[in-house]
């Protein structure tokens, strides 16, 4: 942008000063024409105030003295066709002077300045003051080139003045890009210097405002989350102690274990909440896909479920923390238990990726997605808040994969691929 206010400016400059330079070139030489042809008259002028009343040898003395000392060469050429001074053509501009018609004629390499004398015997001398081309642009090349370095200095003072210009818009310009930034990748501490020009700092002062909000929302929102998952703790304190008087063993395992995996759960969202931002995390996907998946084999024996199995050799590491892929595939598998019929079949499937990470795929044989778009925008049709799905397309995002929604095996039933980096 730097470049380009400059090269304006430059533009802008250069056109001005040709609008202005040209014209005053034009004027600065017609002027020195007519300054030589102005003094030429005059000397010619002298001529033809003596020649009427004055001897040929007086008015011969006084040409060629003239002719001496100016850069004018001066002809008199009397009635009976004699010639004085300096050598000259009788050109059709002498003739016609000669009926008494004084004028200034352009002839080859300059000027004539004719001046028609009536003589006491009824004729017409004729006086010729003759300028050439090197007199009547004497100093215009000087002239042009003053002319053209006065214009140079001022493009140059004008690009000096947008250079400080763009320093003075930029340099703010760039300070509240990068708070932006900054923002952007999680500091929200980040603030601008509210400098500049007035514009520039409105908006530098608006970006702080933003920021402040953003950090009181979210401090705000992890509260609530922290609060919410605290309240959830005497439930399941109840559950615990409601597990502990089941009789049958097996029973109450399952019910401690389940238990235990909501504890956990709630424990991460309290952790989640007071200290976001954890940096970069990675886990085994081979070892979580198949624990959550032996969690929920446990379930899925239970309502008649038949499951499978396949994983790539490990270890298989993603860029995800195991808590958060051990939510998404809890989120992903929970939907195919509450959105399918007891006693439909579902697989899960784990390779690795060509371009590193690794791919789940979770398919089953239920019904299907009545309508993919729905699912994209993070909500069902069955009733539920969404959320699910919502933590499965957040950690694949944050591993820098993404969900993708489709049918299962020969067009039938679901498939929901989590694609994790």
């Amino acid at each position: 942008m730097r470049a380009r206010l400059t090269v304006l400016v430059a533009g802008v400059a250069t056109l001005i000063l040709l609008a202005f330079s040209i014209p005053l070139a034009i004027m600065l030489r017609n002027a020195a024409a007519e300054r030589a042809v102005s003094l030429a008259q005059q000397e010619a002028l002298v001529v033809t105030a003596i020649a009427p009343t004055s001897e040929k040898a007086a008015v011969e003395t006084t040409v060629a003295q003239i002719n001496a000392r100016v850069p004018y060469p001066m002809t008199v050429f009397w009635t009976d066709g004699t010639v004085i001074g300096a050598d000259a053509p009788r050109s059709s501009a002498v003739e016609l002077a000669a009926t008494g018609e004084s004028l200034t004629a352009a002839t080859e390499g300059g000027r004539e300045i004719l001046h028609s004398v009536r003589m006491p015997d009824g004729g017409y001398a004729v006086v010729r003051a003759y300028v050439d081309d090197r007199e009547l642009t004497a100093g215009v090349g000087r002239s042009w080139l003053l002319l053209g370095a006065i214009a140079l200095v001022l493009l140059g003072f004008g690009l000096l003045l947008a250079s400080r210009l763009a320093r003075l818009l930029l340099v703010p310009l760039a300070d509240l890009a990068a708070v932006s930034n900054r923002l952007a990748d999680g500091d929200l501490d980040a603030r601008a210097n509210a400098e500049g020009p007035p514009e520039i700092k409105r908006v530098g002062t608006a970006l702080n405002t933003l920021a402040d909000r953003i950090r009181d929302l979210l401090e705000a929102e992890r509260e609530r989350v922290a609060d919410l998952s605290h309240r959830l703790r005497t439930p399941l304190t109840v559950l615990r102690l409601e597990a502990e008087a089941i009789t049958n063993p097996t029973k109450r395992a399952t019910v401690d274990e389940a238990v235990g995996e909501v504890e956990r759960a709630v424990n991460a969202a309290i952790r989640d909440a007071r200290k976001p931002g954890r940096g970069e995390a990675e886990c085994d996907a081979v070892a979580v896909v198949a624990e959550r998946f032996e969690f929920w084999s446990a379930l899925a024996e239970d309502t008649d479920r038949a499951c499978g199995l396949s994983l790539a050799p490990g270890p298989l590491p993603v860029k995800l923390s195991a808590e958060d892929l051990a939510a998404a595939m809890d989120s992903l598998l929970a939907n195919v238990f509450a959105h399918t019929p007891d006693g439909t079949a579902f697989e899960v499937r784990l390779w690795a990726r060509s371009d590193g990470g690794a791919i789940v795929d979770i398919a089953d044989e239920g019904p299907g997605l009545p309508d993919a778009a729905v699912f994209e925008r993070g909500r069902s049709d069955g009733g539920s808040t969404g959320l699910g799905l919502d933590i499965a397309r957040r950690a694949a995002a944050a591993s820098g994969g993404q969900v993708v929604f489709g049918a299962g095996h020969g067009g039938k039933g679901a498939l929901i691929r989590l694609e994790l980096g």
